[in-house]
């Protein structure tokens, strides 16, 4: 029987993006256009800040050259730490109507953060290691992160278009629970990201760092 319960999750997780086809696309388009104004961003600044962001990343680059040994227990304390605060951010604003402009808020947010940090890191270190260096740091746990708050974002979203539908007291608490349900699967997604980022990214980073 446990065997079947990560083949009754995955299933679940398609049918909640077959039913929302146009809530996910709606929320992506959202995400994207985060990850433009990240970039626009990046390449409209004055060449004194480049220069300080070229600094900063330098400087970072140096130090996790310097540490010969990383604290993983601190580091995915605050990596999982961050994702919880995330999680229930999105869960609550999702459970109230006027909190979903602040849901696509966050994920326009999230959007920029990422954009912002591939073209900081392409415009420092240069087209080929800027690439290599996001790879690293960035995609391993995005494989993750990026569905599991989309998901988070819709499910609010869908909850929200439930209860103007449908103001039934009974309806609206089923739908809640569902809500409530469903994010604390993608909490768990969002934990598992966690882990990657620290004992996949952050170690390979280590490895290869002496390149950059």
């Amino acid at each position: 029987m446990k065997k079947n319960k990560p083949i009754k999750v995955l299933e679940m997780l398609k049918e909640h993006v077959n039913n929302n086809k146009k809530e996910y696309l709606l929320i992506t388009l959202l995400f994207i256009i985060g990850i433009f104004l990240g970039v626009l961003f990046v390449n409209n600044i004055q060449e004194t800040q480049k220069s300080e962001m070229t600094t900063y990343l330098n400087n970072y680059i140096g130090k996790m050259k310097d540490i010969e040994t990383l604290n993983h227990a601190e580091l995915l304390k605050s990596s999982i730490g961050q994702n919880i605060v995330l999680a229930i951010t999105l869960w609550f604003f999702g459970t109230t109507v006027i909190g979903i402009p602040v849901v696509f808020g966050m994920i326009i947010y999230r959007g920029f953060c990422l954009g912002y940090t591939i073209a900081v890191c392409i415009m420092a270190l240069g087209l080929p290691q800027g690439i290599l260096f996001v790879f690293i740091l960035l995609l391993w746990q995005n494989i993750l992160f990026i569905p599991a708050i989309l998901a988070l974002a819709v499910s609010g979203f869908k909850l929200y278009k439930s209860i103007m539908k449908d103001r039934n007291k009974e309806n609206v608490k089923i739908e809640v629970i569902r809500h409530t349900i469903f994010s604390f699967i993608m909490l768990l997604v969002l934990m598992i990201s966690s882990i990657i980022e620290i004992f996949l990214s952050t170690n390979i980073l280590k490895v290869v760092i002496k390149y950059f």
